[in-house]
């Protein structure tokens, strides 16, 4: 009761604060405090767009999580049931987002309003995954990156038959950011809204990726669109994690200290990848490191999904696009993470700001975003290997199922004669495939 009356508190002053420091309602003259980046949005768009502008909005005031999840949820119901949504006149099918979101904010206040008179109960989630986050443009003149950090699940998306679920993502755009934009936005309403999403989460996941890749084909051919993104994604249910990744964005599972390989990223100097490549009649060359018909360094993005679950009993996940891995090994990686420890009494908030710092000092030029998701209590987890045992608590995690799924590529990847390029894809040539897993 105590822990419920501490984070009541909380909110309240959140809420109080937040309510000071906004200026509302908006008027049409008044600037929005987050700007869509689509000027138009198609209906299964609006739940995802409405639930990050909120999301956006409220972290940039340093909201807690679990209290930024509900007010996203109400203020997203609240929204969507409104039957004077601003229709674009010249596309009477989508929705004008720079009014919608001028309607979410107004409609966000409101809802800040009515909390701070009667605040719902809502408490933190168990397990709490305490995360650091840092990313960087680094040298290239645009920031391409997206993370997504959702460690109350349930809340934001009102799911009450189920055991506590976070879901933590990173997407490594190219050619522009709208792809990952997109992934970021959507993807997760997308499982979130399967049918499988509660009885099989292995096929939830794979529809989920495969649907949000349409999706983006589909808007990236109504507004002229050539960019792609690669990404990874873990999301914990209970005690089982779920892993999917597709191109070069990777996680890593730390036990102990030691690395506990997930994955293995689609490059295309894998030897597997380079046949499957050449066999479609591409070609791999090396150009400073080995890329697909000389343009792109990634051999699959948006279109391509795997997903296993895997067995946890353990310390941390590191969630990091190719700026981060292509400089920075596993190993290497897992000592920056275990001296920062030491030095810092496990103090756990600058994390992934050293391991970024590492990277950028062993020259990576990229984009670069890390994300560290800790599994174990910050009072349970031994602050730095070797320093003796965590004390006796179990496994985090226990086993998962996994299932094996065929999958078969969407018709715009189709094997063809000629090469296919597509605006979800590689900016460069883009080539069919077939994966089976």
């Amino acid at each position: 009761m105590a822990g419920c009356a501490a984070e009541e508190k909380t909110f309240r002053r959140f809420l109080e604060l937040f309510l000071r420091e906004m200026r509302m309602p908006l008027q049409e003259s008044d600037p929005l405090p987050t700007r869509p980046l689509s000027d138009l949005l198609a209906e299964d768009e609006l739940e995802g767009e409405c639930l990050d502008l909120c999301l956006q909005h409220l972290y940039k005031y340093n909201c807690p999580c679990s209290l930024a999840a509900a007010l996203a949820r109400a203020t997203a119901d609240s929204v969507l049931m409104n039957s004077n949504l601003p229709v674009c006149p010249c596309v009477p099918a989508e929705v004008e987002s720079v009014k919608l979101a001028r309607l979410l904010f107004n409609c966000l206040f409101d809802t800040c309003c009515q909390w701070a008179k009667e605040l719902p109960f809502h408490r933190r989630p168990q397990p709490y995954y305490e995360t650091s986050i840092h990313a960087i443009k680094n040298m290239r003149r645009k920031m391409e990156d997206k993370h997504v950090i959702i460690p109350d699940f349930n809340t934001l998306f009102n799911i009450q038959d189920q055991e506590e679920q976070a879901f933590f993502a990173v997407f490594d755009g190219h050619g522009g950011v709208d792809a990952a934009n997109y992934a970021a936005t959507h993807l997760h309403v997308n499982l979130a809204h399967h049918e499988s999403f509660s009885e099989d989460l292995g096929e939830a996941l794979y529809r989920a990726f495969r649907y949000t890749d349409e999706q983006f084909v589909k808007k990236a051919s109504r507004e002229h669109l050539r960019c792609g993104t690669t990404g990874v994604v873990t999301f914990l249910r209970g005690r089982t994690l779920h892993v999917a990744w597709l191109g070069d964005s990777q996680v890593i599972l730390v036990r102990r200290g030691q690395v506990v390989e997930l994955m293995k990223p689609h490059k295309p100097d894998r030897e597997d990848e380079k046949k499957r490549i050449e066999a479609l009649g591409g070609c791999v060359i090396w150009f400073g490191t080995w890329r697909v018909n000389g343009s792109l360094s990634v051999s699959r993005a948006i279109g391509d999904n795997e997903h296993k679950p895997y067995i946890c009993g353990d310390d941390y996940l590191i969630l990091a696009c190719d700026g981060f891995w292509d400089t920075v090994g596993p190993e290497e990686a897992v000592r920056v993470v275990s001296d920062h420890l030491s030095e810092n009494t496990g103090d756990t908030s600058m994390v992934a700001h050293k391991l970024v710092a590492s990277a950028r000092d062993a020259g990576s030029s990229d984009n670069i975003t890390v994300m560290v998701v800790f599994l174990r209590d910050p009072q349970q987890r031994c602050s730095v290997p070797g320093r003796g045992p965590a004390r006796p608590s179990g496994p985090l995690l226990s086993a998962a199922v996994s299932a094996g799924l065929c999958w078969a590529p969407p018709l715009h990847l189709q094997p063809q004669l000629h090469m296919s390029r597509h605006s979800h894809g590689a900016a460069g040539p883009r080539l069919p495939f077939e994966a089976t897993f």
